[in-house]
């Protein structure tokens, strides 16, 4: 039996992921760990989180994780969700300016001085609810799900990926902000494939399977 460790940092609805992947994946065992040992061990790894990155890196250190998920990222199947991407960049502008993980490169920007072209206004913050997630490529994740398929987002701060080449879903919110980014062996997503109907239970489904 295959195991899928989510990382519990004590940030995110940990319980929602859990129960989709278990849903998707009924041959996985499912763990739902703080264990450095078990997140390690596992054949795949989930770091979700919702919040604010200044608490997500606090909490990482407060429970030596932040060594954890850097050598998961670089050695296993390893999804991000909503925090979990935005947390894998160099920084954020959230909280004054936080230097994050630099798993991959990029920044994480502030959406509330933007408007939106056709109307002027100022975009709404957070950006929320049902929106189209653009493919870009053939990634493995996306197998099974049509183009512009709508998931469900929760986001004041949008990934600035430093390489064009890593952003594999785009997203219009006034402009097209990477929604999904990829390299190698991550796969990281700013909606929630949790709380995102059938498109979001088959991208789970999907990295259950994946052996990049």
């Amino acid at each position: 039996m295959s195991t899928i460790a989510i990382i519990d940092y004590g940030m995110g609805n940990l319980r929602s992921v859990a129960k989709a992947l278990e849903q998707v994946a009924p041959q996985a065992q499912v763990l739902v760990t703080q264990q450095r040992d078990d997140i390690l061990r596992a054949d795949r790894v989930v770091f979700p989180g919702q919040g604010s990155i200044r608490d997500c890196m606090r909490e990482l250190a407060h429970w030596n994780l932040t060594e954890v998920v850097r050598e998961a990222a670089l050695n296993k199947p390893f999804l991000g969700l909503c925090l979990g991407p935005q947390a894998l960049l160099a920084f954020s502008e959230e909280n004054g300016g936080v230097e994050c993980l630099n798993v991959l490169p990029g920044r994480v920007v502030w959406f509330g001085e933007l408007c939106d072209p056709q109307t002027g206004e100022r975009l709404k913050v957070p950006h929320m609810g049902w929106n189209q997630v653009h493919q870009i490529g053939n990634h493995p994740l996306w197998q099974g799900i049509s183009q512009d398929s709508r998931f469900y987002f929760v986001h004041s701060y949008y990934l600035q990926s430093a390489e064009p080449s890593l952003v594999v879903g785009e997203t219009w919110y006034g402009f097209n902000f990477a929604s999904a980014i990829a390299r190698d062996n991550i796969f990281a997503v700013q909606f929630h494939p949790e709380k995102s109907a059938q498109a979001g239970l088959r991208l789970l489904a999907n990295f259950a399977d994946w052996n990049p």
